[in-house]
Formats: C-alpha cells, sequence, structure tokens
C-alpha cells in the first residue's frame, strides 16, 4: 500500500502537476538600472525616489552601496551608479 501511495504521489510530481507547480515556481527578475548622480543627491535620495512610497530605501542603500563598491561619502556628481532590481 505504501509503495502504491508514494509511485503514485511520485508520478504526480513528475508529471503534469509537477510542471504545473515549477512553472508557478519562476521567478522574473526585473533587470538592474543606472543612475547618474546629480548635484546634491545622496544614497538616501537616489534609493527613496526608486522604493514605492512607504516603503524603507535602506535595503536598496545598502544594495546600491554592494553593487557599485561605494559607501556614502563616495557619491561625485556624473557618477554612473548600478541600481540592483528589486527582488
Amino acid at each position: 500500500m505504501l509503495t502504491l501511495v508514494s509511485t503514485t504521489l511520485s508520478a504526480l510530481l513528475i508529471g503534469p502537476v509537477g510542471h504545473g507547480l515549477s512553472a508557478g515556481a519562476q521567478v522574473r527578475r526585473e533587470a538592474d538600472s543606472t543612475y547618474v548622480v546629480g548635484q546634491g543627491d545622496t544614497l538616501w535620495s537616489i534609493a527613496a525616489g526608486r522604493e514605492a512610497p512607504g516603503e524603507d530605501p535602506r535595503p536598496l542603500i545598502d544594495a546600491i552601496e554592494r553593487a557599485n563598491g561605494i559607501g556614502p561619502a563616495d557619491l561625485v556628481p556624473g557618477q554612473t551608479l548600478v541600481v540592483p532590481a528589486s527582488s
């Protein structure tokens, strides 16, 4: 009996049910974008402008710093930054 249940469950997961589950599990990641730093820009202002209103920009600030190998004091007007896509 256990073998029958196991075989049936395996067949469902390998067959159409499994295919449907894996198709639903696909995550589409948006592409990273770029941003040209302007006079007076801060990482906070850049990240806050990309987030939805009310969202905390700190995770995006951290991601921008990591993607560009910079810190808050490293911004220079005219510099192009990679802004990672939201996950």
